[in-house]
């Protein structure tokens, strides 16, 4: 019987926790800013098209849109996850400081689209219309 209490608990510890990074604005800047990173120097054009809508969704986050927001974010993020790999990288290279950044990107959207799914999936509009 408690067992099944913890494990329940556990489980919505899980969520409340993915739902609260769903729903910070944090995580698309600092995509944005390691997509940028990546992307800037030599300039390549399509994956530099993330970042401004990125910022975007942050400015619907502040603006009190955290479930659209959130939905938002989870596209893009599983968009430029599968764009991004796509790209093969030699495994001599994954260890270098562009190879780090890439996998820091990578893990960041596998994180964004987890988070900003749970948020979008399980999100109230009438409690997010109330606190506007």
């Amino acid at each position: 019987m408690a067992d099944k209490k913890t494990e329940e608990q556990v489980k919505a510890g899980a969520l409340q926790t993915l739902r609260t990074w769903g729903e910070n604005p944090l995580p698309p800047t600092l995509l944005a800013t390691l997509v940028t990173a990546q992307h800037m120097r030599p300039f390549q054009a399509l994956p530099m098209l993330f970042p401004p809508a990125l910022l975007f969704a942050t400015y619907m986050n502040l603006n009190s849109y955290k479930i659209d927001s959130a939905g938002f974010t989870a596209a893009l993020s599983g968009l430029y996850f599968v764009l991004a790999q796509r790209r093969k990288q030699k495994f001599a290279n994954k260890f270098g400081a562009r190879g780090l950044i890439r996998g820091a990107t990578l893990g960041l959207c596998a994180a964004n689209v987890a988070g900003c799914g749970v948020a979008y999936a399980f999100g109230s509009r009438r409690m997010e219309e109330a606190a506007r």
